[in-house]
């Protein structure tokens, strides 16, 4: 009679089954697939081998069913988030970036807000003296003046400053000391937007922004 091949059984094994039938093998110097053979017609019983195998296998489908069943649901619940992270298509979209040289310094801030409809509106001038924080506050304030008055909604901004966008999102119980001014204004700000998100970004895709800003502390007074 033709015996099931080794890998049909070693899939149908179960973990105790493999051990058993490994000192199996040593004990009584069998090959590995012979003693396998046996422990699987004696785990069998009366219903034989081969009821044993088909009823495996059907609890191996299963499992795997269930396994990719649990895939697909994760990966659909990881593209709906990440999709709720992308802005839509009706989305309004700025950057931002200050710079002071030096720090503190004169300050260049340099911002870039587009619309759905291609409208594209730069910012590129100096704001007077201070540090590099009050730069990146005074560039993310006149964008939200600029997306105010352009009538934008839907806004997402982006910058690179982990200090300005932590401090803005965490509030005032949580953010940074001497940017309440700063702060309380940009939050006004956002409020009449309505709906704003704010994002941190690294440098290397700030990159408008930056020039913008840069541009603006070079520029003679």
């Amino acid at each position: 009679m033709d015996h099931p091949a080794f890998d049909t059984l070693a899939t149908a094994a179960y973990k105790g089954e493999r051990v058993a039938a490994r000192r199996l093998a040593a004990r009584m110097q069998l090959s590995e697939a012979q003693a396998l053979l046996q422990v699987l017609t004696l785990a069998a019983g009366a219903p034989g081998l081969a009821h044993l195998l088909a009823e495996r296998e059907s609890l191996r489908q299963r499992d795997v069913a269930r396994r990719q069943a649990r895939q697909a649901a994760g990966a659909h619940k990881l593209a709906l988030r990440k999709a709720g992270l992308q802005p839509s298509d009706a989305a309004w979209r700025g950057w931002f970036d200050g710079s002071a040289h030096p720090n503190p310094g004169q300050i260049g801030i340099g911002a870039l807000l587009c619309g759905p409809d291609g409208q594209r509106v730069e910012i590129s001038r100096r704001a007077g003296h201070g540090s590099s924080s009050d730069a990146e506050y005074l560039a993310l304030t006149a964008l939200l003046e600029a997306a105010r008055a352009h009538g934008a909604h839907d806004l997402v901004v982006y910058g690179d400053s982990q200090v300005v966008v932590n401090d803005v999102n965490l509030g005032a119980a949580r953010g940074a000391k001497g940017m309440d001014a700063h702060r309380a204004r940009v939050v006004s700000l956002m409020a009449a937007l309505g709906g704003v998100q704010l994002r941190w970004v690294p440098r290397h895709r700030n990159g408008d922004a930056d020039r913008l800003s840069q541009q603006a502390a070079a520029a003679p007074a």
